[in-house]
This record gives structure tokens, sequence and C-alpha cells, in this order.
């Protein structure tokens, strides 16, 4: 009796082998696969999201409102100040004096000035730091 459980343990761990290495490629692809997806998630939030919040919150004048919050897309200027300016593996959040948590608390109160234009501006700037953080976790995410 206890050779046989020895040969079932053995054979099991055989047929083990080639899933675990089919599941590596599987995680392998789908990691690549990811990593190509990140950019484009990224970028997209950057452009589209902004002006389906203009068009919810600002409908009157939406168009205008998009191009602000487009334009508080130069908030990114701090990227210069970074050596190298651009590295994919960092989170910008926290380490470019304009993505700090100090900026985005003061981008919050913001919000509560009595302006549609300065709001518009806040708004935007907001979703800009929501899809760097957005960014920052998903790339926690991929390691």
């Amino acid at each position: 009796l206890e050779q046989s459980t020895h040969n079932r343990l053995a054979a099991s761990s055989n047929l083990a082998g080639p899933t675990n290495k089919i599941t590596a490629k599987i995680s392998q692809h789908m990691s690549e696969f990811l990593q190509l997806l990140q950019p484009v998630i990224h970028y997209n939030l950057h452009l589209i999201l902004p002006g389906l919040v203009a068009w919810v919150l600002f409908r009157k004048r939406w168009r205008k409102a998009w191009l602000i919050m487009l334009a508080t897309m130069l908030v990114d200027i701090d990227h210069l100040l970074a050596e190298p300016i651009f590295d994919s593996s960092r989170c910008g959040i926290g380490f470019h004096p304009f993505h700090s948590h100090y900026a985005i608390i003061t981008y919050f109160l913001i919000l509560f000035v009595p302006n549609t234009y300065v709001r518009i501006i806040a708004v935007g700037l907001l979703l800009h730091m929501l899809t760097d953080i957005q960014d920052c976790l998903w790339m926690g995410f991929l390691g």
C-alpha cells in the first residue's frame, strides 16, 4: 500500500511539471500584455477622462472645460527637475514637487474657490493626480 501511494505521488508530480510551465508561460504573456496596456490606459485617462468629466460637470461649456483640464497637464513641467526627466519605473506622486501630497491637498482646497474656471483647473489637476496614482498602483501590481 505504501509503495502504490508513493507511485501515485510520483506520477502526479510529473504531471505538475508541464502544468507549472504552462501556467508560468501564461503568466509571463499576461504580464507582458499588461505592461503594454499600462501606457495606453495612462495616456487615455489623461486625455479622455477630463472630457467625460467636463461633459458631466460643466455641460454648458464642456469643450472649454475640457481644454482647460487638458492644459492642466502642464503640471508635468516639474518632471524637468528630475534626473532622468522620464523614468517609466518611477512613481511621480510624492516625487515631483507639483505631484507632492501637499500640492494634491492644495488642488483639493482650490475646489472650494467660488469661481467656475478655478474649479475647472482644480478638477483637471485632481484628475491628473488620480491618473498618476492609478499608474503608480499599476506599477506596484506589475512589480
